[in-house]
């Protein structure tokens, strides 16, 4: 979905860990309306402590609606509407 980034920032909260920890991600979407869509990004460490998040609001507007968009399953991993595009392929 194409537009413009209204609002984007990070807070970290706390050390991640060392390196090679592995850090989880969860994204979700907090909103959408007509014009705005609202996201965030929470990262944890490996005992689940939460230590970064982010926030995202993009103005979408009549890319809402645009035929080529998708929609995938609740956990993401599942297009259930439109068609997946490999980003490496023209």
């Amino acid at each position: 979905m194409t537009g413009v980034s209204t609002d984007i920032g990070t807070s970290f909260v706390r050390p991640a860990g060392r390196v090679g920890d592995i850090l989880h991600a969860k994204a979700v979407l907090t909103g959408m309306g007509k014009q705005l869509a609202y996201t965030r990004v929470d990262f944890t460490n490996p005992r689940g402590e939460l230590v970064a998040y982010g926030f995202h609001t993009k103005y979408v507007g009549k890319s809402n609606s645009n035929a080529e968009n998708v929609k995938f399953s609740e956990d993401g991993e599942t297009v259930i509407e439109g068609v997946d595009k490999d980003p490496d392929v023209d």
